[in-house]
């Protein structure tokens, strides 16, 4: 039985993490602010990751086999943690984002080397702890974040680059109601000129591979994402079979959501090599998109 810390941990594909750990006999505690409660047998830990003296406080004088950080947004948090939890743990997971390669525009699969968090530079100084500020720089937000763990010489981290989750009834982001709502009112979906197809994962594929990586040793980080990218015209197809649906080009200004002026596809060799298999997009997207819109499946997948 290990020890098992998550941070954050209550919602969507974190709390099916939960749900494996505790399915495996590990034990789990959850730490979070306190506005959501653990899944039942996980113990609850209530403190604020962004204040140092709060988390040492809540903690104690606890260790853990693993911990695995699913809101580590910020280099900040990143240092933090990274002093806190410096003597308390063999292994750190974080939850990192595909975001990290914003620029990194390749119609080839990209792999992990692509950023190296190593020579990635921190500013700590940026107004990380402003939300406006933050949305803004999602993706460097991560990647400073990977390169604080990165420094800590002999810290045992890796970061899993997680590409665009689907699936859930609890799916928070909006983003195939998005979709959903457009169809059914015949609103266009608006577009770039040039729309890239993506990587994505599942959210229970997801949970299982952060299961798998915080039992395992490897470190630095790892790519995260089912096989066979998907374009808009993908999500639209399985979403509504059949149905009339109408584009808008934008040349300036917001598009949908899974519209992408530039590719974000993630290699996943390393992922492959180390020992996990990743499924295909094609064998869950009209399921996991019929969960969110929380209709039956048009067809099996």
């Amino acid at each position: 039985m290990r020890n098992v810390l998550v941070i954050g941990g209550t919602r969507y594909f974190g709390k099916r993490l939960v749900a494996l750990l505790l399915a495996a006999g590990d034990r789990v505690t959850v730490l979070n602010r306190g506005s959501s409660a653990p899944p039942s047998g996980a113990e609850q830990l209530v403190a604020d990751r962004n204040d140092e003296a709060s988390l040492e406080a809540a903690l104690g004088d606890r260790t853990f086999d693993v911990v695995i950080d699913q809101v580590c947004y910020t280099p900040v948090q990143a240092d933090i943690a990274r002093r806190v939890f410096a003597d308390r743990t063999s292994r750190y997971v974080m939850t990192s984002t595909v975001e990290v390669y914003e620029y990194e525009d390749s119609p080839a699969p990209v792999p992990e080397s692509a950023i190296d968090p190593r020579e990635t530079a921190v500013d700590l100084e940026l107004p990380w702890g402003d939300a406006e500020f933050l949305d803004a720089h999602y993706g460097e937000g991560k990647r400073q974040a990977e390169a604080v763990f990165a420094s800590a010489s002999g810290f045992p981290y890796t970061a899993v680059r997680v590409a665009h989750v689907l699936g859930g009834a609890d799916d928070f982001t909006g983003r195939v109601t998005h979709y959903a709502d457009r169809i059914r009112t015949g609103e266009a979906i608006a577009v770039p000129p040039l729309n890239h197809p993506a990587t994505y994962i599942n959210v229970d594929e997801i949970a299982a591979f952060l299961f798998w990586a915080a039992g395992e040793d490897f470190t630095g980080p790892v790519n995260a994402a089912s096989h066979g990218p998907l374009t808009t015209q993908d999500i639209v197809a399985a979403l509504a079979p059949g149905a009339p649906v109408t584009y808008r080009t934008v040349e300036l200004g917001e598009t949908s959501p899974f519209a992408f002026a530039r590719s974000y596809g993630m290699a996943t060799t390393r992922a492959t090599r180390l020992g996990f298999t990743f499924s295909h997009t094609g064998d869950w997207l009209t399921r996991a998109l019929a969960e969110t819109v929380n209709r039956p499946a048009t067809q099996a997948s």
